[in-house]
This record gives C-alpha cells, sequence and structure tokens, in this order.
C-alpha cells in the first residue's frame, strides 16, 4: 500500500520579510517572489535577495517571470539565489531548454483543457496551472475549472494555482490529487501584504489534506 501524503505548499507574491516570515511560522514549503513589473506584487532583485537571505534553508525560494529576457532570468536566479524559476508568459519548450541547470516550472493559463502533446514538449519539473485572464498574468482570485485537468497525464509535478483559500483547497485536492497548491491574492490583506491568520488557516487546512 502506498503511504498518503498531502500536497506541499507555495504561497506566492511575497514582497517584505515580515510576510515572508509569518509565511515559514504558518508552516508553508516555498515562497514564490514575483519580478514582473506590471504585477501589484512586484518586487526588485536587490528586495527579493535581502528576503531571501534571511529565510530556513528548507524554504524553496522559487522567483516568478513573465516573457523575461534570458539574460534577466539566470542573472535574477544566481544573485538571488533562488532554487527554482516560474515562467509565467508564453516562454516555448526552447527557452526553457536554454535554461540549463535551473529548476522549472511551467505555468499555463487554462482556458481549455491543455494540449497534452505541448506538454510532453515540456522538459520541466513541474506544471502550473492557473486562472486564465485576457489581461492578468496571474493573481485574479478566481479559480476555473478544475475537471479541464482530469485528463491531463504527466510524469511532472503538478501545482493548482488559481484563488485557492482555507475553503475551497480540500476540493482541488480531492479532485485532482495535485503535488502542490499555490495561494497568493486569497491570501491577503491588500495586493503585496498577506494576511497572517490567512495564511495559517490555508496551511492548517492543506495539513488535514491526502492525495
Amino acid at each position: 500500500m502506498v503511504a498518503s501524503r498531502r500536497p506541499l505548499v507555495k504561497i506566492c507574491g511575497i514582497t517584505n520579510l515580515q510576510d515572508a516570515l509569518s509565511a515559514v511560522d504558518a508552516g508553508c514549503d516555498a515562497l514564490g517572489f514575483i519580478f514582473y513589473r506590471k504585477s501589484p506584487r512586484y518586487i526588485t532583485p536587490i528586495q527579493a535577495a535581502r528576503i531571501i537571505s534571511s529565510l530556513p534553508a528548507k524554504i524553496l525560494k522559487i522567483g516568478v517571470f513573465v516573457d523575461a529576457a534570458f539574460g534577466f532570468v539566470t542573472k535574477t536566479a544566481k544573485n538571488c539565489g533562488l532554487d527554482a524559476v516560474q515562467l509565467h508568459g508564453q516562454e516555448t519548450p526552447e527557452y526553457c531548454v536554454a535554461l540549463k541547470g535551473i529548476k522549472l516550472i511551467k505555468a499555463f493559463r487554462v482556458k481549455l483543457a491543455p494540449d497534452p502533446e505541448l506538454l510532453k514538449r515540456y522538459k520541466v519539473w513541474a506544471f502550473l496551472f492557473d486562472t486564465y485572464a485576457p489581461r492578468v498574468k496571474g493573481g485574479t482570485g478566481r479559480t476555473f475549472d478544475w475537471t479541464m485537468l482530469s485528463g491531463v497525464r504527466t510524469r511532472r509535478k503538478m501545482i493548482i494555482s488559481g484563488g485557492l483559500n482555507s475553503g475551497n483547497v480540500a476540493l482541488v485536492v480531492r479532485t485532482l490529487s495535485p503535488d502542490w497548491v499555490d495561494a497568493c491574492s486569497c491570501l491577503e490583506l491588500s495586493p503585496g501584504k498577506k494576511d497572517a491568520r490567512k495564511m495559517v488557516d490555508f496551511v492548517s487546512r492543506v495539513k488535514k489534506c491526502r492525495v
């Protein structure tokens, strides 16, 4: 019999040290830092590096990029001490291959069921599935139809994002059995400022889930 496990938790959109430490205290497994200037949760590499230097080694530090220049991604990953890079734009499989030596997460904003042949072309560590919105690259605070992923078969890790909170995360875990869940805007007081209580409640709820 295979032992049950719980999904791991990524809390994204960290902009300050207080929120980062509160997320760690809540029991998260990874933190996300958004290096996309159009995001209300944008953080500079210098700011992120300062925060990351104060975090425990066990926490996975993930940088989020949207159609960024190749050199900016590699330089930021090195200077900030990132453990992984999340690509949240239209990055191609070839772009991903060129980022050698970096643990990659390729994000897809779900409008239709993902094309399995396209997924096969991405040689990455994990896929993140987020809510589609025409003008917003994530952080919508809205869920999507999780059943569109029910037929996805991949050896990559699966991360589910988009409008997750303590009230609905158990349902997505039961529906998809993801490896990770990722929350951002629904754990905030305002864009870029986290709510410590919501983070505690979210992580606590996830820890009660099993897949």
